[in-house]
């Protein structure tokens, strides 16, 4: 039996080392993306596409008050970094207070190569920059699984709350008998719906059977944001009859997704007008 000799088995090993810097520098194509946002920040801050391919942006949570709004090159809050004109993209068009649903999506097709800025309108930390090849891409590249949505199982957390007229120095919690009621403020760490539920505390009874009961009187209800509050705290209106007396309130937030505080109990009066 003959073996390939010295020169035969030579050639092979010249073929095979000239054929894998071929195989190792291919490079990997770009294709459509997806890019989640979350904790303040995109999950690829830098995502790279080929021509006609998307990048799709989605809301993974918990916080969602966020949009994906192109920025021109002479964009001065971004100077000196040098882009493309990406402003005619904005996931939130005409609206300065951008809040989705945990999942929401919003794509964009790139058909010029170049380098697209986008930042949230209202938290410019969160941006990014897409870079786009001037290779002809696929537009029917598959972007891979949509990223998890991150749910929100916590409550709201409310501190520093104190009534006020200035919306810095405690002030007594008794509100004047016209109806305007008293200044109250809070911090809260997410936007949420927070409301007061007020009981009038009416003494009932003589001796020993005196005792004092809960009456119902209304409830009032504000649109939180990230921070400091401030809200007009049992103040006359359609839901809220503002009498005179002593009051409690139940003070409570509830975020969009149906994670409540615990009741907390404010006590506050209301004075009646003065007699002639």
């Amino acid at each position: 039996m003959r073996f390939p000799g010295r020169k035969f088995r030579a050639a092979l090993l010249v073929l095979a080392v000239a054929s894998a810097p071929a195989l190792i520098a291919a490079p990997a194509r770009a294709t459509s993306t997806w890019v989640s946002i979350s904790d303040f920040q995109w999950s690829n801050k830098n995502p790279h596409i080929d021509l006609g391919e998307s990048v799709t942006w989605t809301w993974a949570g918990p916080d969602t008050a966020h949009s994906v709004t192109g920025k021109a090159p002479t964009d001065s809050a971004f100077d000196p970094i040098l882009t493309d004109d990406a402003s005619q993209w904005d996931s939130d068009a005409g609206n300065n207070s951008p809040n989705h649903w945990p999942g929401d999506e919003f794509k964009v097709t790139f058909d010029h190569p170049g380098t697209y800025l986008f930042a949230c309108k209202l938290h410019p930390v969160v941006r990014g920059e897409v870079t786009v090849s001037n290779v002809p891409g696929d537009p029917n590249s598959d972007p891979g699984p949509k990223p998890n949505i991150n749910f929100d199982f916590e409550s709201p957390v409310v501190t520093d709350y104190f009534f006020t007229s200035d919306g810095t120095i405690p002030i007594p919690a008794v509100a004047g008998p016209k109806g305007k009621g008293i200044g109250f403020r809070f911090s809260i760490n997410e936007k949420a719906t927070v409301s007061a539920d007020y009981y009038q505390l009416i003494r009932r009874g003589k001796g020993k059977k005196r005792r004092t009961i809960r009456v119902f009187r209304g409830y009032s209800q504000w649109d939180a944001h990230i921070g400091f509050n401030k809200v007009g705290f049992a103040k006359r209106s359609s839901d809220f009859a503002a009498r005179p007396g002593r009051y409690l309130a139940y003070f409570r937030a509830e975020d969009r997704v149906q994670n409540a505080t615990k009741d907390i109990p404010v006590r506050f009066t209301i004075k009646g007008r003065k007699r002639r």
